[in-house]
C-alpha cells in the first residue's frame, strides 16, 4: 500500500502522489483510506504550509473509482450493505481535505474523471496541463455522480454542472478554466514550475492566518449572509489577536520580513 500513495517534503511542501499509473491512478479502497490518513497526518504538520496533491505518470490524475478493485470486493461477499458502508471511506476523504488545516493544490497531469474530479475540486487551488479532460463520464455506463455532486454543485453554476453531469462529456483544460474546476491550464512542460511557484508564495505566509481562514471560507459557505458576517467579525477578532499577526504589522511597519512563528 505505502508504495501506492507517495508522500515527499520539501521544504515546507508536501507532495500526495497517486502512484497507480497503470490503473490511470484510480481509487481503490485502500488508496482512498490512506489518502485520508496522510491529510489527517500532514493537517497536524507543523513543518507543512501547503499540500500538492497530484497523479503518477503524464495520463492521468484520477480516473475516479476502480471498478476492478468494487468487483473484487462484491466476490468477496461484502455484498450490498457492505459496498453502500464502504462507500463512506470516500465521503470520509472528501470530509479529511474539507477540514484540512493546510491549503490544497490540486496538481492535474492527465485526465480528472468521475470520483477523480471530485478529489480535484475538494483541492482549494488547481492547475492543470493543457490536453487532460475533466469530467463525469459515468453516465454512460448507468451510474450518476452522486458523491462528488456536493463539491461538484459548490464549484460550479447550476447549469454547467448539470450540463456536465447529465452528458457526460469531458471538458478541455481551457474549458475547464473557463467552468471554474481550474484556475489556471498550462502547457505540459509549465506544469511543474507553475505548481511550485504558487505552492511556494502560498508557503511563505503565516500557517496559523492560512488555517483561520481557510476554516473561515469552508465553515461560512452554506450559511445565510447574515449569519456568515456574524462568524466573520468573530474569526476576524481571532485572526487580529494572533501572534503572526502581531508579527506581520510589525514588519510592515518596520520595512522587513516578517518572521512567522504559526501562532
Amino acid at each position: 500500500m505505502s508504495d501506492e500513495i507517495l508522500v515527499d517534503k520539501k521544504d515546507a511542501i508536501a507532495t500526495l502522489t497517486i502512484n497507480r499509473p497503470a490503473r490511470r491512478n484510480a481509487l481503490s479502497g485502500a488508496v482512498v483510506r490512506e489518502l485520508t490518513r496522510q491529510f489527517g497526518l500532514l493537517s497536524q504538520d507543523a513543518t507543512v504550509g501547503v499540500i500538492v496533491l497530484t497523479g503518477a505518470g503524464e495520463k492521468a490524475f484520477c480516473a475516479g473509482a476502480d471498478l476492478m478493485d468494487a468487483q473484487a470486493e462484491a466476490a468477496g461477499g461484502k455484498g450490498i450493505l457492505g459496498m453502500h458502508e464502504a462507500r463512506a471511506d470516500f465521503a470520509d476523504l472528501l470530509l479529511a481535505m474539507n477540514r484540512c488545516a493546510r491549503p490544497i493544490i490540486g496538481r492535474a497531469n492527465g485526465h480528472a474523471l468521475g470520483g477523480g474530479l471530485g478529489l480535484l475540486l475538494s483541492c482549494d487551488l488547481t492547475v492543470g496541463k493543457v490536453g487532460a479532460t475533466f469530467g463525469t463520464p459515468e453516465v454512460k455506463v448507468g451510474l450518476f455522480p452522486m458523491m462528488i455532486m456536493a463539491v461538484i454543485s459548490r464549484n460550479l453554476g447550476r447549469k454547467r454542472a448539470m450540463e456536465m453531469m447529465l452528458t457526460g462529456e469531458r471538458l478541455s483544460a481551457e474549458e475547464a478554466v473557463e467552468y471554474g474546476i481550474l484556475n489556471r491550464a498550462v502547457a505540459p512542460e509549465k506544469l511543474n514550475e507553475t505548481v511550485e511557484a504558487l505552492a511556494s508564495r502560498i508557503a511563505g505566509f503565516s500557517p496559523a492566518v492560512l488555517k483561520l481562514g481557510r476554516r473561515a471560507f469552508y465553515k461560512t459557505q452554506d450559511m445565510t449572509f447574515e449569519q456568515a458576517l456574524a462568524t466573520l467579525q468573530n474569526e476576524l477578532t481571532i485572526n487580529t489577536l494572533t501572534d503572526d499577526a502581531t508579527e506581520g504589522i510589525m514588519a510592515f511597519l518596520g520595512k522587513r520580513d516578517p518572521e512567522w512563528t504559526g501562532r
